[in-house]
């Protein structure tokens, strides 16, 4: 008889009730064909009908997002009843393998990059130290150069292109799919190890071989000036009078570079360029996904655009950058700061009720405040926010509630 507190895990484990992904775990011989989508796997006797039954899935990590999802390929898992049912395998691994698509947007935005996949592979990966291999369908090569050095901190073995793989690969387990904690964050109270954005970060560090691992510290080193990077953007949502900005921060005793974070932008040098600084500041967008290269305890700065924008700013980079153990202020324009003014009458719901766009779609929204919209700060009104980043800069601790203050308005 099987001892029924025994921790022994099922052979098939699935977890489809997560609002971001799908995830199947695999423990028993598990055979993989990828050019056919399909995973084989021997089932436990034990399991009833349905524990034994067929699975499909879907490995990206935003489920909920139903045109993303709908340019993944399905994958299917299925339980072997017979030896004869088995493929032949003409590879045997004796590591763990993690299957995953790169999904819709990685490769678009330097944002989802890390968002759906870096951080999700982080969380599924980081327990195995190394020992596992990546099966990723919808590989693109020069997306997996770009980011090589942060995949061989990940795994010690080879990329295997799931869509173009005509052999069977056979491990011991697999993970289908990647747990994801939301948007460039980890909860370290969900991974197997406690591993949390700090960890994260390190690795990050690690990977790029970054010299600072922590800012300066104004109380202990009043001599140096603390370096301030303002990330440019060069479409929608520019800060059309950086040069003001620019002015300002030296005239608070800031030394001031402004550098504009594209995506064809070699992912090594601007993380180096990054790490040398000790406050980055920008308006909301995917280049603030460059606070993963600062050194713990440096500052990020948000400026937030009109349209309600508030949760999605905070979830997308303050929540990550709070868990990295960065400080963070966040600070929201008034309309006389954005030019929708210049586009928009002060009574048009684009002013009096962003509600209404919000209730649309992400479609009418992102039309609206992100794309039409570039920001020119006040900068009497903006200064206390410079002035809160040197004070944070003196702090010997490190500050754990993120500064919201100056969106009270």
């Amino acid at each position: 008889m099987k001892n029924k507190s025994s921790k022994v895990p099922p052979v098939l484990s699935c977890n489809f009730e997560d609002y971001r992904s799908d995830v199947c775990e695999i423990y028993s011989n598990v055979q993989i064909h990828g050019n056919s989508s399909s995973i084989f796997f021997t089932p436990d006797q034990t399991m009833d009908l349905e524990e034994n039954k067929t699975r499909t899935i879907k490995p990206y990590t935003r489920k909920y997002d139903n045109y993303a999802i709908a340019n993944v390929r399905t994958v299917t898992i299925n339980p072997l009843h017979t030896s004869t049912e088995a493929p032949k395998c003409n590879k045997y691994h004796y590591i763990t393998a993690i299957v995953f698509s790169r999904g819709t947007y990685s490769g678009k935005n330097f944002f989802h990059d890390f968002s759906d996949v870096l951080v999700p592979l982080f969380i599924t990966a980081r327990q195995f130290e190394g020992e596992v291999q990546i099966l990723m369908a919808d590989l693109k090569p020069v997306w997996i150069e770009k980011y090589r050095k942060y995949f061989n901190q990940i795994s010690n073995y080879e990329i295997i292109d799931f869509n173009k793989e005509n052999q069977v690969h056979c491990y011991p387990r697999a993970i289908v799919g990647l747990y994801s904690h939301g948007d460039f964050t980890v909860d370290p109270l969900r991974t197997p190890n406690n591993y949390s954005m700090v960890d994260f970060a390190k690795l990050m560090r690690r990977a790029y071989s970054l010299e600072r691992d922590f800012a300066i510290n104004l109380a202990e080193d009043s001599k140096t000036k603390p370096r301030l990077l303002i990330i440019a953007r060069n479409q929608t949502r520019k800060l059309i009078n950086v040069g003001e900005v620019v002015t300002l921060g030296e005239e608070l005793g800031f030394e001031v570079a402004v550098n504009e974070s594209s995506f064809r932008t070699n992912v090594g040098e601007f993380a180096r360029t990054v790490n040398s600084f000790d406050v980055i500041l920008g308006v909301h967008g995917a280049g603030l996904s460059n606070e993963v290269f600062l050194p713990t305890n440096a500052v990020v700065i948000q400026i937030i655009p009109l349209g309600n924008l508030h949760w999605i700013s905070f979830n997308y980079f303050g929540l990550g950058a709070t868990n990295m153990k960065l400080k963070y202020v966040q600070y929201c324009i008034s309309e006389e700061e954005s030019t929708l003014t210049d586009l928009y009458r002060r009574d048009h719901a684009v002013f009096r009720d962003p509600g209404s766009f919000h209730s649309q779609g992400w479609g009418a929204m992102s039309k609206i405040y992100l794309d039409q919209q570039n920001v020119k700060l006040n900068i009497t009104r903006f200064k206390p926010v410079l002035t809160r980043a040197l004070e944070l800069l003196g702090y010997k601790n490190y500050v754990t509630w993120p500064d919201l203050s100056f969106c009270d308005n």
